[in-house]
């Protein structure tokens, strides 16, 4: 056997120069040089090895087969072993380049590198860039950094693309500061897409169906992903909602959509199967009117729409099982979830355990009811704010439970007075 390392991928004829007998021991290491000024490799390697490895200098993945000699191997090319020299040397010093700039700029480089992995691959990049046009717009050194760190592609946009996309936000928000605070909390949302062209004819369309600036301004705070939809989706869902209004004798179907999309800003990114599957479900389950049906969907059922049918359904029945555990009839259940249609969003565990931890406190199932929106509150808030209550010497069965959803600020004021008195 022989002991040097051979590309597979290599033709031999072309590869051998010759090689000598000289038989190396076991353990010797050989040492492998490239000149850069020969058309030759030599390469040593220790004896007894067979494996597939890849080389991080040569970027590629090959069996390694010995040979106990020393082989010149001829280079049919630099290129087929990886190895670039003239302008390519210029690729590494790049990369390098971009890490010290992002260090520089305060990126988590480990959290960009997580995200989007590719970004680092690329050969041009524009932080430099970016970062002089975000503090153009009156952002934060800090702010620009953690904009970076989660969404690294942002680096890719050049300053034309960033200067347009900026102003077509600016039909819509008042101020770049407005936007830089959406940047900051959600900077996919800018930099997701880079198709200028899909964004202004959405703007166009969504005005042109009656949206005002205000609901724009709601999309694009809080559902921006709404204005990276195609043209063709965003179309859909609104002729959709329109029908929907028209069935349900309501002849104002501008202010329908508004209304709907400003209780639920997400709805525009949903599929039109899931609402109208969500539709059929409120209204067979409920035994609704098209009154009421437009009522409630205009209104408090609006989130619901954009919820999974499945998961909706299940939530339901788990909630119909439990207060019928407890003594409630059908109409008590019905009128507890219109009353407050978002305790369907409350899984079967989590529902359970905050009617378990009340019910264990000597709250009645009829209080709950009364006040469905005290499960709001996490298990631990309730039962916290119990204990307060008890010691304060405030009676939860005879008095209201009210304030078990209110605010932090409300029920510490309150709380205050009732330990005063």
């Amino acid at each position: 056997m022989c002991g040097g390392w051979v590309q597979s991928g290599l033709r031999w004829g072309q590869l051998f120069s010759g090689f000598s007998g000289e038989v190396q021991s076991p353990l010797s290491l050989r040492q492998m040089s490239i000149p850069k000024g020969l058309a030759y490799l030599t390469v040593m390697a220790p004896r007894n090895l067979l494996c597939m490895r890849s080389n991080f200098l040569f970027g590629s993945r090959c069996w390694m087969i010995q040979f106990s000699a020393e082989m010149l191997f001829k280079s049919v090319s630099f290129r087929l072993f990886g190895v670039k020299y003239g302008s390519a040397d210029a690729e590494p010093l790049k990369n390098e380049e971009l890490l010290h700039n992002l260090l520089t700029m305060g990126v988590d480089v480990d959290m960009a590198k997580r995200r989007q992995p590719g970004v680092f691959n690329r050969v041009g990049t524009n932080e430099q860039d970016l970062k002089m046009f975000l503090l153009s717009k009156g952002a934060k050194e800090e702010v620009i950094a953690s904009i970076i760190s989660r969404y690294p592609r942002a680096i890719t946009r050049t300053h034309e693309s960033l200067s347009k996309r900026w102003d077509l936000w600016r039909r819509i928000m008042t101020s770049d500061l407005e936007i830089v605070n959406i940047l900051e909390r959600s900077p996919e949302s800018f930099f997701r897409s880079n198709n200028n062209l899909n964004l202004e004819n959405n703007i166009k369309f969504l005005y042109s169906v009656g949206l005002t600036r205000k609901c724009l301004c709601r999309l694009l705070t809080n559902a921006p992903r709404t204005f990276s939809n195609s043209l063709d989706l965003n179309k859909q869902m609104v002729e959709l909602l329109q029908e929907i209004c028209l069935s349900l004798g309501h002849n104002d179907p501008t202010d329908f959509v508004r209304k709907i999309i400003l209780k639920n800003p997400f709805i525009l990114s949903q599929s039109t199967k899931r609402v109208k599957a969500n539709i059929e479900f409120l209204q067979s389950t409920f035994n609704l009117n098209n009154e009421e049906l437009l009522i409630l969907i205009r209104g408090p059922g609006a989130e619901i729409l954009d919820l999974s049918n499945d998961y909706a359904r299940r939530n339901y029945t788990n909630i119909k099982e439990k207060l019928f555990s407890l003594g409630c009839t059908e109409e008590e259940v019905q009128k507890f979830v219109l009353s407050y249609p978002d305790v369907i969003f409350l899984g079967e565990r989590k529902f359970n355990d905050k009617i378990d931890c009340l019910i264990e406190e000597k709250i009645s199932i009829s209080q709950i009811i009364e006040n469905p929106r005290i499960l709001d509150s996490s298990i631990n808030t309730l039962k916290n704010r119990i204990k307060e209550l008890v010691n304060a010497g405030y009676n939860l069965s005879t008095s209201s439970i009210t304030l078990l959803s209110w605010s932090q600020k409300r029920y510490k004021a309150k709380l205050k007075k009732l330990n005063i008195g």
